[in-house]
């Protein structure tokens, strides 16, 4: 069906989004510091992916995503001059004693890494399921942070994910082309995550 394809004619998924991590500013000179703009812009072009595994049971993942995305966003547009970089974000709000966005930042750098491992891992082994590699994901990243409430609901969604080969196929036509753009997209995201997850490592990034 032509409809479920996911690509312009000739192109990728990748083609499709608004912001792609790859061009997501780093400032290397400050600390590695990443722009808040086009981070956000970036995170929520990725949940798009979500649509394209197709199934509702996705949703909860995708609604869990967009909602961190808005409380960094919220506080971003309460505190523009303090919110230029996720770094200054964070830190600025943990300075008025609240933490609403940086716990925000906290679950929405976990729910990329999951998405970010389960992918590069699909890739990597080509004969195995896109539900083995999500719940290997899971198991690494989301899950022992998730409620006893929260754990079904995203196992529910690991286990509906669709074959590889359909997967791949909505992706692009060209599956080498598809691939090839997927591992430079992941790369970058991989980059992001691993400042991320050393910044909020942080004793100043606490609360």
């Amino acid at each position: 069906m032509a409809a479920a394809n996911a690509y312009p004619p000739g192109g990728t998924f990748l083609d499709t989004l608004k912001r792609s991590f790859t061009d997501v500013p780093v400032d290397k000179e400050k600390d590695n510091a990443i722009s808040t703009t086009e981070f956000l812009e970036a995170a929520e072009s990725l949940t798009t992916l979500f649509d394209v595994l197709g199934s509702v049971a996705f949703t909860p993942v995708k609604s869990d995503m967009l909602g961190n995305v808005k409380k960094i966003r919220d506080r971003q547009l309460a505190a523009p001059s303090e919110s230029m970089t996720l770094q200054e974000l964070a830190l600025n709000e943990l300075k008025t004693k609240k933490h609403t966005a940086t716990e925000g930042l906290v679950w929405l750098v976990r729910g990329l890494e999951f998405t970010a491992i389960a992918l590069s891992q699909n890739i990597a082994t080509s004969s195995e399921e896109l539900s083995t590699s999500f719940r290997n994901a899971y198991g690494n990243t989301l899950k022992p942070h998730h409620s006893f409430m929260v754990k079904p609901i995203f196992s529910a969604a690991m286990s509906a994910c669709p074959y590889r080969a359909v997967f791949y196929q909505k992706l692009g036509e060209d599956e080498e082309k598809v691939l090839a753009e997927l591992k430079v997209w992941l790369a970058a995201l991989e980059t992001l995550i691993t400042i991320l997850k050393s910044f909020l490592e942080r004793k100043d990034a606490k609360w």
